[in-house]
């Protein structure tokens, strides 16, 4: 399983958004995809169309051990389940706070599962909290989604700091594997300034051992889209919403990508063969 969190202390840079819709995307080519929402405001719970009243189990019971991950997940699309969240999810810092391994909770209750999973995506709350360590310490790789204004690369900085931390005393796979810039807009030149500037940082960084040697940007933009913003109201994911508006096309090519390159340390999956499926991704 490749397990991906999506992380950024900041709120509203397009991360749940593009938890949802990389997934999606991934689902419709054939993989089994799951997403953990570990964001009490269950953002990405309520995305997919589920409220998150319903939830019975979810993150907050297998944080808190009273659920096993396997029975907590649901099947929301075809190849896409969801860990949902609910707002019991706010006092699981406080419950675990006693707890010897709570970092780790999470990690432990993948590796007991039973199911063959391609992706596992990790919506992150906007904070580095508990609830983010436990996340971390799951995953392999963190994308960290931007937009490209200044305010930006001053979060970065701290954000890096804490996957360095738990890579150090927590999990010694986790590496920052790419940077997602959303809400791309090419007629502004400081969009170009700030990409220019993380190149430059991350191409710094190269010949160290830091966890983020060998990330990039990805090359896919997320540009500007209403209809994007639009989807979560109607609980779909952009390809069920707008399949032909340029959101759509966008978290497509950055499915792709993360086919191409393989992010994570097991198999590979095949593209499936249906025919309705290939069209929605050509």
């Amino acid at each position: 399983m490749r397990k991906i969190a999506m992380l950024n202390q900041k709120g509203g840079v397009g991360k749940t958004t593009s938890v949802v819709n990389i997934a999606a995307a991934l689902a419709l080519a054939g993989a089994k995809v799951v997403v953990a929402d570990f964001d009490p405001q269950a953002h990405l719970t309520i995305h997919l169309g589920v409220e998150p009243d319903t939830i019975e189990s979810g993150t907050y019971k297998v944080l808190t051990g009273s659920a096993d991950f396997d029975d907590a997940v649901i099947e929301v699309r075809p190849n896409l389940y969801l860990l949902g969240a609910n707002i019991h999810l706010v006092g699981a810092e406080s419950e675990l706070i006693s707890i010897v391994g709570r970092e780790t909770i999470f990690r432990e209750a993948i590796a007991a599962s039973k199911q063959d999973f391609d992706y596992l995506l990790i919506d992150c709350p906007p904070s580095l909290g508990l609830l983010t360590l436990n996340s971390l310490a799951a995953a392999g790789q963190v994308i960290i989604p931007l937009q490209p204004h200044f305010l930006a690369l001053q979060g970065l900085g701290k954000l890096l700091q804490t996957v360095a931390l738990v890579s150090r005393r927590i999990n010694p796979e986790l590496s920052v594997s790419s940077v997602l810039m959303c809400m791309f807009d090419s007629r502004t030149s400081l969009s170009e300034e700030v990409i220019n500037d993380i190149n430059k940082f991350l191409a710094g960084a190269r010949q160290s051992d830091c966890p983020w040697s060998k990330a990039e940007i990805i090359p896919v933009f997320v540009r500007r889209n209403i209809k994007l913003a639009e989807a979560p109201s109607y609980g779909k994911t952009i390809f069920e919403y707008e399949p032909s508006c340029h959101g759509a096309e966008d978290y497509r090519r950055i499915a792709q990508y993360l086919q191409d390159k393989n992010i994570g340390d097991d198999k590979q999956f095949e593209q499936a063969d249906n025919p309705e499926i290939q069209t929605q991704l050509s």
